[in-house]
């Protein structure tokens, strides 16, 4: 994809630059300067071929770039360093290095063209989307952001939301300042907290993801830097909470108080590995942005019982709905309109983890029409696996609209499984058409499914069902 390259007046290829008179100068600007002089100093600051013959990425120059032209603004353009005259303003944090402020003028994308890039992978989950976008849109702009606790049931799109923000990073590496990224499991947390080693597994996967995208010739004291101002996702993070059954969950405590100690911005004790030296560094850990999830199970049945029969009962009313020709009173319950932060002290969350969350989202069970969309778009359904197989056996399958919305249909009766029920009630449809494909060919090789052949496939799981009531 061609991209438009748009020439700043206040820019001008260092090439062209006047050489400085003396060595400090030299030094100080980045450029023209001999190795000795300056271990910064490139050779030829004109082509990215110099920093790709060193072994740094292409992001990596324009950040030695920058950090050695005193706050200039740099940037490739047809195979040559620009940086810009003006020098932009800069800020120290406490224990790091001075980083360039984003101006105005900045290409930082806007929440919401980052939240247009992942509707794309996920579906049905508008709140999560806006929370993560806004959050990502200040990270990629150097602001103070705050941590994100989602909240949904299993399939609901946590992990996908997840991974859907490390694709639209890897896939925008023009960003001045894309953050690295490390995806972890919560139980991880706990582990390392046995050791003694509470902040070793964030900060050391956050290393090797920096060391991926700026090269490995790149400093330690560089790729540190990057490190300490990543993204974490951590994932199931309900599996570490304090009490399971009535029972102390130690591990789960200890996991908390490893993930608070590297959340409350605290200089964080970490081991280097062998290829960076192996001594134990300090790192302040204030710059992370850490995104939490679970499904927390049990949690919507503990708010619904404490509103109907718990301390709190009579505060959710019944309403009167008008249903086939009969007026009923239902209680309709969103966990959303009734969840407090004791409910999750009550779960096993300690007061001051949950305090270090600026926001909690919940993710909404997905409805017919959202898993409709899942099933025909999401590259790894059901549906394209199945497809593809048929395809690499000379044959094509192909399924009617009526079809795809009756397997949604009974996937959306397993609310708690969200996107994985379609996986379940899809493999009951076309177990047997994968088992003899051949056999159920029609005219030109088509496999042609109804939803006469998708309701007598699941009606033996229906009638299992209704017996077992």
């Amino acid at each position: 994809m061609k991209r438009a390259v748009l020439r700043s007046r206040s820019a001008r290829p260092l090439a062209a630059r006047r050489r400085p008179s003396s060595t400090s100068s030299r030094a100080r600007s980045g450029c023209g300067g001999s190795a000795s002089s300056n271990a910064w100093a490139w050779s030829s600051c004109a082509s990215p071929a110099a920093s790709a013959g060193a072994g740094l990425s292409r992001r990596a120059a324009l950040t030695r770039v920058a950090r050695r032209t005193e706050g200039r603004r740099a940037s490739f353009i047809e195979g040559r360093v620009y940086v810009s005259r003006r020098p932009t303003s800069t800020r120290r944090r406490a224990g790091g290095y001075n980083r360039a402020v984003v101006s105005k003028k900045t290409a930082t994308p806007t929440p919401k063209e980052i939240a247009a890039e992942l509707e794309r992978r996920v579906v049905g989950q508008s709140e999560a989307i806006a929370e993560t976008s806004i959050a990502l849109a200040k990270k990629l702009a150097r602001l103070p952001v705050g941590n994100v606790l989602m909240i949904g049931s299993s399939g609901t799109g946590k992990t996908t939301l997840m991974r859907a923000v490390e694709e639209y990073l890897a896939a925008h590496d023009e960003l001045a300042l894309r953050p690295v990224v490390a995806r972890m499991h919560a139980n991880v947390l706990g582990e390392e907290a046995e050791r003694g080693r509470p902040g070793q597994a964030v900060l050391g996967r956050l290393l090797a993801r920096a060391r991926e995208q700026l090269g490995p010739q790149t400093p330690i004291a560089e790729l540190l830097a990057e490190a300490r101002h990543g993204i974490a996702f951590v994932d199931e993070v309900d599996k570490i909470r304090s009490h399971v059954g009535g029972v102390v969950n130690t591990a789960g405590i200890r996991a908390q108080e490893a993930l608070l100690t590297v959340m409350e911005n605290e200089a964080v004790p970490f081991t280097l590995p062998a290829w960076a030296g192996g001594e134990t560094v300090s790192v302040d850990s204030s710059g992370l942005l850490f995104v939490c999830a679970g499904a927390f199970e049990g949690l919507y049945d503990a708010v619904f019982d404490r509103v109907t029969i718990g301390r709190d009962k009579g505060a959710l009313k019944p309403v009167t709905v008008v249903e086939e020709g009969s007026v009923q009173e239902r209680l309709e319950f969103r966990l959303g309109d009734w969840l407090r932060n004791e409910d999750l002290f009550d779960y096993g969350l300690s007061p001051q983890f949950i305090a270090r969350f600026d926001a909690v989202v919940l993710l909404q069970d997905l409805d017919v029409d959202a898993l409709v969309r899942i099933f025909l778009e999401a590259p790894d359904s059901g549906f394209h696996q199945a497809r593809a197989y048929f395809e690499n056996r000379g044959l094509s399958l192909r399924l009617s609209p009526a079809a795809v919305r009756r397997i949604a249909h009974h996937a959306a009766r397993a609310p708690r499984l969200g996107a994985r029920a379609l996986k379940e009630v899809f493999r009951r449809v076309i177990r047997p058409y994968e088992l003899e494909p051949e056999l159920h060919a029609g005219d030109g090789g088509v496999i042609l499914l109804d939803e006469a052949e998708v309701e007598a496939a699941l009606a033996p799981a229906q009638g299992r069902q209704q017996a077992a009531r």
